[in-house]
Protein backbone atom coordinates (compact mmCIF):
# COMPACT_ATOMS: atom_id res chain seq x y z
CA UNK A 1 0.00 0.00 0.00
CA UNK A 2 1.48 3.61 -1.06
CA UNK A 3 2.15 5.73 1.68
CA UNK A 4 -0.54 8.31 0.12
CA UNK A 5 -3.58 5.10 0.61
CA UNK A 6 -1.68 4.42 3.98
CA UNK A 7 -2.74 8.21 4.87
CA UNK A 8 -6.17 8.04 3.49
CA UNK A 9 -6.98 4.55 5.47
CA UNK A 10 -5.80 6.16 8.64
CA UNK A 11 -8.02 9.60 8.31
CA UNK A 12 -10.96 7.19 7.51
CA UNK A 13 -10.05 5.06 10.54
CA UNK A 14 -9.30 7.61 12.87
CA UNK A 15 -12.76 9.56 11.62
CA UNK A 16 -15.07 8.68 13.99
CA UNK A 17 -12.94 9.64 16.97
CA UNK A 18 -13.60 13.11 17.22
CA UNK A 19 -12.18 14.12 20.42
CA UNK A 20 -8.25 14.88 20.16
CA UNK A 21 -7.17 13.10 23.52
CA UNK A 22 -9.07 10.15 22.70
CA UNK A 23 -7.01 9.81 19.51
CA UNK A 24 -4.09 10.19 21.30
CA UNK A 25 -4.66 7.74 24.07
CA UNK A 26 -5.48 5.06 21.33
CA UNK A 27 -2.10 6.21 19.76
CA UNK A 28 -0.18 5.45 23.67
CA UNK A 29 -2.60 2.67 23.75
CA UNK A 30 -1.61 1.32 20.53
CA UNK A 31 2.28 1.70 21.06
CA UNK A 32 1.92 -0.59 24.21
CA UNK A 33 1.75 -3.58 22.42
CA UNK A 34 4.63 -2.52 20.67
CA UNK A 35 8.23 -4.49 22.15
CA UNK A 36 10.48 -1.94 23.23
CA UNK A 37 13.69 -1.43 21.38
CA UNK A 38 16.65 -3.77 23.21
CA UNK A 39 18.97 -1.89 25.34
CA UNK A 40 21.64 -3.01 22.45
CA UNK A 41 19.34 -0.84 20.55
CA UNK A 42 19.16 2.40 22.62
CA UNK A 43 22.62 3.69 21.59
CA UNK A 44 23.61 7.32 21.04
CA UNK A 45 23.89 6.56 17.03
CA UNK A 46 20.19 5.49 17.40
CA UNK A 47 19.17 8.33 19.18
CA UNK A 48 17.08 11.45 17.67
CA UNK A 49 18.94 14.77 18.48
CA UNK A 50 16.04 17.18 18.67
CA UNK A 51 13.89 15.57 21.28
CA UNK A 52 13.66 16.35 24.83
CA UNK A 53 13.06 12.91 26.08
CA UNK A 54 15.27 10.16 24.70
CA UNK A 55 13.99 8.55 21.34
CA UNK A 56 15.96 6.18 19.49
CA UNK A 57 15.08 4.92 15.87
CA UNK A 58 16.77 2.42 13.86
CA UNK A 59 15.97 1.02 10.54
CA UNK A 60 16.00 -2.79 8.41
CA UNK A 61 16.24 -2.77 4.83
CA UNK A 62 13.73 -6.28 3.99
CA UNK A 63 12.84 -6.70 0.54
CA UNK A 64 13.42 -3.22 -0.66
CA UNK A 65 11.04 -1.98 1.97
CA UNK A 66 12.46 0.05 5.42
CA UNK A 67 11.20 -1.31 8.50
CA UNK A 68 11.67 1.22 11.55
CA UNK A 69 11.84 0.41 15.28
CA UNK A 70 11.82 2.82 17.87
CA UNK A 71 11.30 3.39 21.42
CA UNK A 72 11.58 6.86 24.11
CA UNK A 73 11.74 7.14 27.87
CA UNK A 74 8.34 8.91 27.78
CA UNK A 75 5.00 6.95 27.33
CA UNK A 76 2.99 9.87 25.03
CA UNK A 77 6.18 10.22 23.05
CA UNK A 78 6.96 6.51 22.83
CA UNK A 79 3.12 6.44 21.88
CA UNK A 80 3.59 9.19 18.97
CA UNK A 81 6.96 7.89 17.55
CA UNK A 82 6.14 5.03 17.51
CA UNK A 83 2.55 5.27 15.55
CA UNK A 84 5.33 7.75 12.92
CA UNK A 85 8.02 4.79 12.64
CA UNK A 86 4.78 2.18 12.02
CA UNK A 87 2.98 4.76 9.13
CA UNK A 88 6.23 4.91 6.86
CA UNK A 89 7.36 1.82 7.51
CA UNK A 90 6.91 -1.27 4.99
CA UNK A 91 7.13 1.74 1.93
CA UNK A 92 10.51 1.36 -0.33
CA UNK A 93 13.56 4.13 0.54
CA UNK A 94 12.52 6.16 -2.17
CA UNK A 95 8.83 6.60 -1.57
CA UNK A 96 9.52 7.41 1.98
CA UNK A 97 12.33 10.11 0.80
CA UNK A 98 9.81 11.70 -1.60
CA UNK A 99 6.79 11.65 1.14
CA UNK A 100 5.54 15.06 2.48
CA UNK A 101 3.19 12.76 4.53
CA UNK A 102 2.53 13.98 8.22
CA UNK A 103 0.16 11.63 9.62
CA UNK A 104 -0.01 13.28 12.94
CA UNK A 105 -0.69 16.49 11.36
CA UNK A 106 -3.83 14.50 9.21
CA UNK A 107 -4.91 13.72 12.04
CA UNK A 108 -5.13 16.99 13.42
CA UNK A 109 -2.80 16.15 16.74
CA UNK A 110 0.20 18.54 16.54
CA UNK A 111 -1.50 21.43 17.27
CA UNK A 112 -2.99 20.22 21.11
CA UNK A 113 1.08 19.39 21.55
CA UNK A 114 3.86 21.37 23.27
CA UNK A 115 6.14 23.40 21.01
CA UNK A 116 9.35 21.05 22.52
CA UNK A 117 7.44 17.84 21.52
CA UNK A 118 6.37 19.03 17.94
CA UNK A 119 9.74 20.56 17.44
CA UNK A 120 11.03 16.74 19.18
CA UNK A 121 8.26 15.02 16.17
CA UNK A 122 9.78 17.06 13.15
CA UNK A 123 13.18 15.95 14.33
CA UNK A 124 12.20 12.09 14.12
CA UNK A 125 10.54 12.95 10.71
CA UNK A 126 13.85 14.26 9.36
CA UNK A 127 15.56 10.98 10.58
CA UNK A 128 13.11 8.98 8.98
CA UNK A 129 13.54 11.01 5.89
CA UNK A 130 17.40 10.65 6.32
CA UNK A 131 17.48 6.80 6.54
CA UNK A 132 15.48 6.36 3.48
CA UNK A 133 17.71 8.41 1.51
CA UNK A 134 20.93 6.71 2.82
CA UNK A 135 19.14 3.60 1.78
CA UNK A 136 18.04 4.78 -1.59
CA UNK A 137 21.20 5.95 -2.52
CA UNK A 138 22.95 2.95 -1.62
CA UNK A 139 23.43 0.71 -5.10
Amino acid sequence: MSLAAKLTALVEDFAPIDDVQERLSLIVDRARRVPPLPPSERTEANRVLGCISAVWLTAELRAGKLRFHTDADSPLVRGLVVFVADFFSDATPAEIAASDAEPLSALDLLKNLSPTRRNGLTAVRQRIRALALAQARVP
